[in-house]
């Protein structure tokens, strides 16, 4: 054999070791066994997440110690990781083998040149979540964080039977309640999910299409004077937190929350237990986050088996436990969530940009600051 010869099989080689394992299982040159080998010789792996850092480094220390595969997960933001990945691109190794991010990004992102083919790379599992919201992860990004929006409040003070399920229940509810709903414009999603599908429910605009129209604009104006009636009787709460803690102090009953957040505090005593949550039948938004493996992952099959294990029916049965989230593996037991199956059906997309992001600036200007 030439030397040429012998720099370019050498050169292959390297390329191959440093993170091409995704391509080699999908030709079939490697198998999952090997995988896990191989995942055990890097021993480390490091998962950037932007929420609840600390919590979920405890979380994974099951995965350490059923594997001895270290997972770090440094502290840092959402577009701030997203950033790095991007800019360590064309290094031959990043600093991130595991990236959370919420699938409402992967349109913008060029997937095949950032990141690993997951469908390709980790064993087959049709009961895996490889769309969420509306939006397909390309078999680039599954989802593993399932969140949904609705209506927290205290079965002290209000009834099952009661809950308000359309706005005009709702408006009936603040007129005959006053000061005991709250709910947020800013600082978390929870708010505006349910200030923008009771606009939607009135006025019948089209919010899957971002685009701004005057006329769009003029039908969602005609649903101010719903929030000006008994505005004195509706508290705004500074966030999702907030809204929160006011419903576990028992300074409000009813307020819009997340889901898993929800959840979370609850499990981790930071309020107060038997708060109860539902999604009314007006529908309100959920989603989720995915996760995606850089294709210059420091430690790739580590990245691999930690994703899969992520993926897992066992491990989405224990996110349900612990945080509260909504499954995201058909086989997942979700038993401890805080809704029944039967109400997700009124799980609704979130509205479409730009025009979602005008409608919330003109509410904050026509309702909020008018109050």
């Amino acid at each position: 054999m030439s030397i040429f010869k012998k720099i370019i099989l050498t050169t292959i080689t390297f390329f191959f070791s440093l993170g091409m394992a995704s391509n080699s299982i999908a030709d079939g040159h490697i198998n999952w066994s090997e995988v896990e080998k191989k995942a055990k010789e890097e021993g480390q792996v490091f998962w950037f997440n932007w929420y609840l850092e600390e919590p979920l480094q405890n979380f994974a220390k099951r995965f350490e110690d059923e594997y001895g595969i270290k997972v770090t997960v440094p502290a840092g933001e959402n577009q701030t990781n997203l950033d790095k990945v991007i800019a360590e691109k064309d290094r031959a190794k990043g600093d991130v083998d595991v990236l959370s991010i919420g699938f409402n990004k992967v349109p913008d992102l060029p997937m095949d040149a950032l990141f690993i083919k997951l469908v390709d790379a980790i064993p087959t599992d049709e009961n895996r979540t490889p769309e969420i919201a509306g939006i397909n992860g390309l078999g680039y990004a599954y989802a593993f964080w399932g969140n949904q929006s609705g209506i927290a409040y205290d079965p002290e003070h209000v009834a099952k039977a009661d809950l308000p399920q359309t706005p005009a229940e709702f408006q009936d509810f603040w007129n005959a309640n006053p000061g005991k709903f709250g709910f947020n414009f800013e600082n978390g999603g929870s708010g505006p999910s349910f200030f923008l599908n009771v606009i939607k429910n009135l006025t019948d605009v089209d919010f899957d299409n971002g685009e701004v129209t005057d006329e769009k604009i003029a039908q969602v104006a005609a649903s101010y004077d719903y929030f000006k009636n008994g505005a004195e009787n509706y508290i705004i709460t500074g966030g999702n937190a907030d809204s929160i803690q006011r419903i576990s102090d028992r300074e409000i009953w009813m307020a819009p929350a997340w889901e898993d957040h929800l959840a979370g505090l609850m499990n981790r005593g930071e309020v107060r237990k038997g708060i109860a949550y539902y999604i009314p039948e007006m529908g309100m938004y959920g989603g989720g986050n995915g996760i995606v493996i850089p294709k210059n992952a420091p430690n790739p099959n580590a990245a691999l088996f930690f994703a899969n294990w992520l993926l897992s029916a066992e491990t989405q049965t224990a996110f349900n436990t612990e945080f509260g989230t909504a499954p995201l593996h058909k086989l997942a037991d979700d038993s401890n969530a805080l809704v029944p199956n039967s109400q997700r059906a009124f799980r609704t997309n979130w509205a479409a940009q730009p025009f979602r992001g005008v409608v919330e600036e003109q509410f904050i200007e026509n309702v909020i600051l008018e109050r």
